[in-house]
């Protein structure tokens, strides 16, 4: 709620912000968080979403809603305590965005730009406005059945004529709020169809929906009239309940990859330290750097721009980009990518790239651009949504016009009749409800789908494409050891230095060492790290030890492709760091298993070959290809496809992300990048190789399932709808009919959710 309570406003300066506030104040920087309108009276005013950390409860709202209205040149400012996030207005001309985060500040909590606040909002409403005529048709489709119930279940002349008629009167004012708010997707997609004359499933739904709701009523008003006796309000309003259920799960399954997409793209940095020409440095937002320019990153920030590093060393963890846990050793002139965290000193870049020109947002560019191309699954009951219309029309009006020759009387009931058990919500319901029980078990399973369509393209899929690092490896708890370079060198010492000097280091490498050697440390001083290099130290008998890179230790040995750094002892090596790559225990059984299903895999890595190729030797993996950047990986996709496969992709990092959206089908192991989580199918939440399997196998099962609903839903069809033709069938046992065929397809829909590992 807005603060109306006049308080003394703060004033602001709106001299030249410097720092952190030049930064949230500059134009470019602030148009992302905050949109711009112009009201009544000409003045333009500034709306902006910030988020908000340390609000505990309700009274903070009111306590942040105060603070911002005293800043001189706020209109509004609305505080949401469930969410944690503020809309404030405010006037350009007397203030700027940083007084308002000050505000913020200074009463005790703090804020930041609220980047993705529109979109986020947008989503909101979507997702309010699903949910209420979800519950809208949920609600009083029970009500209905309840009123309803009599009517089946008495006994001829047991229940009296206007008890009957109070109850159809009942029903209907229940089934009002269906028609009119909670059937209104429905309607209003058959519409547009009509408009752009195609016919999609809504179209024979909305038909169907609206001859049982118009002929229910005139039985109602008219009782024993041309419409008959007979109601079927409990039939439309579970028929729109079933479908707005299973619509409501697949949007939410569509704004979670969303959320997520928007989580991954805000780990770029928003500022950068620049340097000026007279050597000091200034803090602007990343969207005012330009190539050629020079920047300082901290240790532990996150690269803002693609660049040269300029002077000294350091490490860069790129997993984010790549999927290798490992940092990578940079040396001066090292090329730097954007997005990318700097773990080993502070640096100097050169800036190269920016923007839309960097690595990182090449790769997002490539996947939104995949995504663009996803081959689309096409739903059955679509296909065949206009013939079937058609074919139903026809047989209701010709139906009509032999019954008005035989028994004019009869014309219309057995017009109706045949509109009612032709109405397609089994076939509606045939593969959404199948899908939506399918997807709710896995989910229970570790498996999160985002879109439920992604079910048929797994089950169809006859070609397996895997990542291989953090996909089919895990190095987290990996133990290292230390191995001797020669029979001579005593490895308890060696041991006992590497743990000296590992113990002074929080690099991962060092840290996996130092848990894993059970010795004594060896008494060590002058202990110093050489970013990007390693550890050196001298001991009590001024022996000088070093602990790092076999680049910077031994740069003309050849060592084993498991051995990740070198000991040396005055200069000389002596033993090398060893940490194996872990293979998930479940993935070899598991890849052989949807092998023998028809999905023969392909190791894709950007690690180097013969890693690649040695660990494919140990799966049984036929074909593999090392070395392979983003753009390789989406080619080889895209080659397979161009050949008539349709594609599976496993993978977790950023650089998989265009090829995860560019397979026909794509799962994304939990632990990996969000970019990547954001645009894959699937999520494997649990990251284990049996539950890919076991998605398979649910896939499979289910598209067997939607056929057999499909199968059901045409036989129904074809017995009912010569029944009704020829006046054997009454319009009350084609509603009755309707319903049990949907509650049919419901419950045979249910099976999907079994666990198909069990």
């Amino acid at each position: 709620m807005s603060s109306t309570t006049p308080l003394p406003a703060t004033p602001v300066d709106l001299s030249a912000p410097s720092g952190e506030a030049a930064v949230v104040d500059d134009p470019l920087a602030y148009a992302e968080f905050t949109r711009q309108r112009v009201d009544a009276a000409g003045r333009t005013v500034c709306d902006s979403g910030l988020q908000i950390a340390g609000i505990t409860c309700a009274a903070c709202s009111g306590i942040l809603e105060s603070a911002l209205t005293r800043v001189d040149g706020v209109l509004e400012a609305r505080v949401s305590a469930a969410s944690a996030r503020a809309s404030v207005q405010w006037d350009p001309a007397r203030t700027r965005p940083s007084a308002l985060i000050a505000a913020i500040r200074g009463a005790g909590y703090d804020a930041v730009p609220d980047a993705a606040a529109p979109a986020r909002e947008l989503r909101r409403q979507e997702h309010r406005r699903a949910l209420w005529r979800w519950f809208v048709a949920a609600f009083c489709s029970m009500q209905v059945m309840m009123l309803a119930t009599p009517s089946y279940v008495a006994e001829p002349g047991d229940l009296a004529e206007d008890l009957r008629q109070l109850l159809n009167w009942g029903q209907w004012v229940l089934t009002l709020p269906v028609v009119l708010f909670a059937a209104g997707p429905f309607f209003r997609a058959a519409w547009r169809g009509l408009r752009q004359r195609r016919i999609g499933m809504d179209l024979p739904v909305a038909v169907g929906i609206a001859t049982a709701f118009a002929s229910s009523m005139g039985a109602t008003f008219v009782p024993g009239g041309a419409f008959g006796h007979e109601v079927w309000y409990d039939s439309v309003s579970m028929f729109v309940a079933f479908l707005l259920g299973a619509r409501y799960l697949e949007l939410r399954t569509r704004h979670r990859a969303q959320a997520d997409l928007e989580a991954s793209l805000a780990t770029m940095p928003a500022t950068a330290r620049r340097e000026t020409a007279d050597g000091a440095l200034e803090t602007i937002s990343v969207r005012r750097l330009r190539p050629g320019d020079v920047v300082q990153v901290p240790l532990g920030e996150a690269f803002p721009a693609d660049g040269m590093l300029l002077g000294g060393a350091t490490e860069a963890d790129e997993a984010l980009l790549t999927g290798e846990s490992t940092p990578v050793a940079k040396a001066p002139g090292a090329a730097l990518v954007a997005g990318s965290l700097n773990v080993g000193a502070p640096v100097r870049l050169r800036v190269d790239r920016v923007g839309a020109d960097t690595r990182y947002e090449a790769i997002v560019a490539m996947m939104r651009d995949a995504m663009t191309q996803r081959p689309a699954a096409v739903q059955v009951a679509d296909r065949w949504a206009g013939p079937f219309l058609w074919a139903v029309l026809l047989l209701a009006a010709g139906a009509a016009a032999v019954w008005s020759l035989i028994d004019p009387a009869r014309a219309l009931p057995v017009a109706v009749a045949v509109l009612v058990v032709t109405c397609p919500c089994a076939l509606s319901l045939a593969a959404p409800a199948a899908m939506v029980a399918a997807a709710g078990g896995l989910s229970r399973r570790g498996v999160m789908l985002q879109r439920l369509d992604a079910l048929e393209s797994l089950a169809r899929a006859d070609d397996l494409f895997v990542d291989k690092t953090g996909t089919l490896t895990d190095d987290r708890g990996a133990a290292a050891s230390l191995v001797a370079l020669a029979p001579e060198v005593d490895l308890p010492l060696a041991e006992s230095a590497a743990l000296a000097l590992a113990t002074r280091s929080t690099h991962p490498l060092s840290a996996a060492l130092a848990s894993s050697l059970a010795a004594m440390p060896l008494a060590m001083r002058r202990v110093e790290e050489s970013a990007g290099q390693g550890l050196e130290g001298e001991d009590d008998q001024g022996r000088r030890w070093q602990l790092g890179s076999a680049a910077w230790l031994a740069p003309d040995m050849s060592l084993p492709d498991d051995a990740r750094a070198v000991l040396a002892l005055d200069g000389r090596p002596v033993a090398q760091v060893v940490r194996p790559e872990t293979l998930r225990e479940d993935a070899a059984p598991a890849l052989a298993a949807l092998a023998a299903q028809g999905l023969p895999a392909t190791l894709l890595s950007g690690d180097r070959d013969a890693r690649v190729q040695a660990m494919a030797g140990r799966l049984g993996i036929t074909q593999a290809v090392g070395d392979a950047s983003p753009e390789d990986k989406l080619a080889a996709v895209q080659a397979a496809q161009a050949a008539g496969h349709r594609v599976l992709m496993v993978g977790d990092g950023v650089n998989d992300a265009p090829v995860l959206a560019r397979a026909d089908v794509s799962l994304a192991m939990g632990h990996g990048a969000l970019v990547a989580r954001a645009q894959a199918d699937a999520v494997v939440v649990s990251g284990r190789w049996h539950d890919v399997l076991r998605a398979r196998l649910t896939a499979v099962r289910t598209l067997a399932i939607v056929r057999q609903n499909l199968v059901w839903a045409v036989a129904y069809n074809a017995i009912g709808i010569p029944l009704t033709v020829i006046g054997w069938l009454p319009p009350w046992a084609a509603g009755l009919g309707m319903a049990a065929s949907s509650l049919t397809v419901v419950l045979n829909a249910l099976r999907a959710a079994r666990d198909p590992l069990r």
